[in-house]
């Protein structure tokens, strides 16, 4: 287990007092991967619905699925059930755009407040003093704004919406008076990567006290086939020095003390409004669906898939090339979203049991 840095130490004592049932949970995750079981995040793209269209989007072919069974909150409660008693400890309501969710209030309660640590998604456009105060009331505990430019015309052209930096940075200092834990949210991809710009932007979350996770960009979505976006290990290293210096992080940063490289499945799944279960937000394979199937059956079918049971210390999405053409590319490209890992994995695919964890030391 690495060693915890004062904020993260803070954070956990805050959580023990505010929701001591979900500290509990988070405390047995280093027993939990020791025994080769997922930790994950659920990402949860509950709606699809938003108010913009983003150049990067990489829910875009979901937009146009029609005709598909979609979760209620009926199926919400249940789906809360099944990741609690697999000790499940964490949820990220993502859409689309939560904050135009007509039923964000009744998700949340089905989700269960009470049960787990809740984050929400947001591009800040409706993020003002008001909502964030409301959303901290019914027990949303971090909000995970978008930002991908210091300059209004450098974000509001990427977010394709005029306006948007302002309502951001609205956002920033709102969620920060209600009391919410806040994060920001930020592409990088391969000219960004070492610039100015984005040693600027460090600067801006550091003098604002506020964390920043940056996202690799993705051949995904909207930027399907794209390869001249793409980071190299190198740049994952550049970043990696950065966190010395800066509050930022990546989605193979370690947390909770515990690191486990590339966390698709072991780490974080997303489960899409239609019940698919991803090992990722950026790998668009259904594990399974949980109208048809127990939430952890999917969770433990995809740990045996050996791309996502193995370590790897890449993002495989992002960076591995092999994985993004033998399998994004191949596989992946021009089907219907997502496809069905029974049409990407055959049996030399699959591995006897995970091995994804080594003891930090």
């Amino acid at each position: 287990m690495t060693k915890l840095k004062a904020d993260e130490i803070a954070k956990r004592e805050l959580l023990k007092k505010s929701k001591p049932y979900v500290y509990e949970k988070f405390m047995k995750y280093e027993e939990k991967v020791e025994r080769g079981e997922s930790i994950a995040i659920l990402q949860f793209q509950y709606n699809y619905i938003c108010n913009f269209r983003c150049t990067h989007c990489c829910i875009k072919k979901f937009q146009d699925i029609k005709n598909r069974r979609a979760f209620t909150i009926k199926d919400v409660k249940k789906l809360s059930r099944q990741a609690d008693e697999m000790g499940l400890a964490e949820f990220v309501i993502s859409g689309g755009e939560p904050m135009v969710f007509p039923d964000f209030d009744e998700l949340v309660a089905a989700i269960d407040p009470k049960k787990f640590y809740i984050v929400s998604d947001t591009n800040g456009w409706f993020l003002d003093d008001k909502r964030a105060k409301h959303l901290k009331s019914i027990g949303v505990d971090k909000i995970q704004l978008s930002l991908d430019g210091l300059s209004a015309k450098d974000h509001d052209a990427f977010r394709r919406k005029q306006g948007s930096h302002e309502r951001v940075m609205r956002a920033i200092d709102a969620a920060k008076n209600a009391g919410l834990n806040i994060i920001i949210q930020t592409v990088v991809w391969k000219d960004r990567v070492r610039s100015q710009e984005l040693i600027d932007f460090l600067e801006f979350g550091k003098k604002k006290g506020v964390g920043i996770i940056i996202s690799y960009a993705k051949p995904i979505g909207a930027w399907e086939g794209n390869f001249d976006i793409l980071v190299n290990d190198d740049d994952l290293n550049y970043i990696r020095g950065l966190e010395k210096k800066y509050n930022v992080f990546t989605h193979l940063t370690p947390g909770y003390g515990i690191d486990l490289g590339c966390i698709a499945v072991k780490r974080m799944v997303s489960i899409t409004k239609y019940g698919d279960v991803m090992p990722c937000p950026f790998i668009h394979i259904s594990l399974g669906n949980v109208f048809k199937e127990p939430l952890k059956k999917i969770i433990d079918r995809g740990l045996r898939i050996g791309w996502f049971g193995t370590r790897y210390d890449t993002c495989l999405a992002a960076v591995d090339r092999r994985f993004i053409k033998e399998v994004e590319a191949k596989k992946l490209y021009g089907k219907p979203t997502p496809v069905p890992y029974t049409k990407v994995f055959t049996k030399k695919d699959f591995i006897k049991k995970p091995t994804f964890y080594n003891r930090a030391t």
